[in-house]
């Protein structure tokens, strides 16, 4: 019989496990945490241990993370068991009593029988296509040093520890463009690859200031040690070197002519003082990343300082900016679309390593990675959820979904999802969005797992 090792007993491992089990299969987690090892960040051994204690995020059926939460409610998740269990008042969100929340999740998994907890690190999986044992890794961002190194050396990326810098993401739809437009620097590739926001040199300089004077988060203790990711620095570290700075780094305005004041002949371009450039984030084309925007600055003075820019006033995030040590790969080229390592199809990955942010979004990839596994397994045919599924959107973005060179870890959100009809008012889209995912989820379920 196949042995299948699980590395990591965090949310994502857990649920991977979970749904083994309950089709059956023996299951044997590694975690690397005890009562006398901890990591940095986590302060006991109990499995699916939440860190912070903040909430499970929103459970409004509306909300991006609320049909994630019902879809895998539908799916019979461990996770979603116990949080609805253990659930306290928090308002529309999902908060839960941690450490009933992790409890009864180690007791549910043990409770079957079908898996056994064993307390050690593991370093070496010996990557290669060994029949009789198939090894999901659930590691987290916190994957340990040098099982680290190991996946760099068989995945060939240079780093997967550093602090990773990202900018924020906007929906498309939220943009002004009687003030931006579409156009690439110089007119290269399409001629229509960005957009642009134009400031003159009042709006520069205020918006200088405010970033300057603007709150910062401070890095926890444990993160101190880790350097910035070479080529990513914070925009307020760079507007630190000097004013001028960004007008010749991310915010250059040459190359590019406002279509809303064209330039007088013989001239090609009419120049603003400083630019903004939007690039496209997904292949769907509804969510726009903010070149060169990565940043420290708190949640609340990105979007007050953000929407300084012009054509960015009404700016709606899928994404904030941040800075943090997380430890990820770059999903859409080392995994096929049910998570296994191309080339090695008894190694999956599942969590937040894959590049997906937020306890309920790793849970979900755990998920899917034991659904995935068990059916590889019993040789019955799968194909995965689609993007008009919050869970299928998320594995669509980590897998292919993404467009570009810069991979960053990304939450669930709307611009995710498949597009809905044009016909569909933008105040009906939330209900619309809602509505069609748990049809499909449905379908997928009745399709795929009975």
């Amino acid at each position: 019989m196949t042995k299948i090792n699980i590395i990591g007993g965090g949310l994502a491992g857990s649920e991977s496990a979970w749904q083994l089990a309950k089709r059956g299969f023996e299951v044997e987690i590694f975690e690397m945490r005890s009562e006398t090892v901890k990591t940095f960040a986590h302060q006991t051994s109990d499995l699916a241990e939440l860190v912070c204690s903040n909430s499970l995020r929103s459970d409004d059926i509306k909300t991006a993370i609320g049909i994630l939460h019902q879809e895998m409610r539908m799916l019979d998740s461990l996770i979603m068991r116990s949080a609805d269990k253990n659930s306290i008042p928090a308002g529309s969100a999902l908060a839960v009593d941690r450490k009933g929340f992790s409890q009864m999740i180690e007791d549910e998994l043990l409770k079957t029988n079908k898996v056994k907890i064993t307390r050690q690190e593991i370093s070496d999986i010996k990557l290669n296509s060994q029949e009789n044992e198939v090894w999901i890794i659930a590691s987290g961002p916190l994957t340990s040093n040098l099982l680290n190194q190991q996946i760099i050396k068989y995945s060939e990326q240079e780093n997967l520890a550093f602090f990773d810098a990202i900018a924020p993401i906007i929906f498309t739809d939220s943009i002004n463009f009687d003030v931006a437009w579409f156009q690439s620097r110089y007119d290269k590739g399409s001629g229509k690859d960005y957009i642009n926001c134009p400031l003159n040199e009042e709006q520069y300089k205020n918006f200088i200031k405010e970033l300057l004077d603007a709150e910062k988060t401070e890095f926890k203790e444990w993160e101190k040690s880790t350097p910035y990711f070479d080529g990513c620095l914070p925009i307020e570290i760079m507007a630190e070197r000097g004013h001028e700075t960004l007008r010749y780094g991310p915010m250059k305005p040459v190359g590019l002519s406002n279509p809303h004041f064209p330039p007088t002949p013989p001239k090609k371009f009419n120049r603003s003082f400083a630019v903004v450039q939007l690039r496209q984030d997904n292949h769907l084309g509804t969510i726009y990343n903010m070149v060169g925007f990565q940043t420290k600055l708190k949640y609340n003075e990105q979007q007050r300082i953000f929407r300084m820019i012009p054509g960015l006033e009404n700016a709606e995030f899928a994404r904030l900016g941040g800075i943090h040590r997380n430890n990820f790969i770059n999903s859409p080229k080392l995994l096929d679309n049910f998570l296994r390592f191309k080339g090695l199809e008894n190694i999956r990955f599942a969590g937040q390593i894959t590049g997906v942010e937020g306890y309920v979004e790793s849970a979900s990839m755990g998920l899917l990675a034991g659904i995935f596994t068990a059916h590889s397994l019993a040789n019955k045919q799968i194909i995965p959820p689609n993007n008009k599924t919050a869970i299928g959107s998320l594995l669509n973005h980590i897998t292919g979904g993404h467009c570009g060179d810069n991979f960053q870890p990304m939450n669930i959100n709307f611009g995710l999802f498949q597009p809905c009809d044009n016909f569909v008012k933008k105040d009906e889209r939330k209900q619309y969005y809602s509505n069609r995912a748990i049809n499909e989820i449905k379908i997928w379920q009745e399709t795929n797992l009975n």
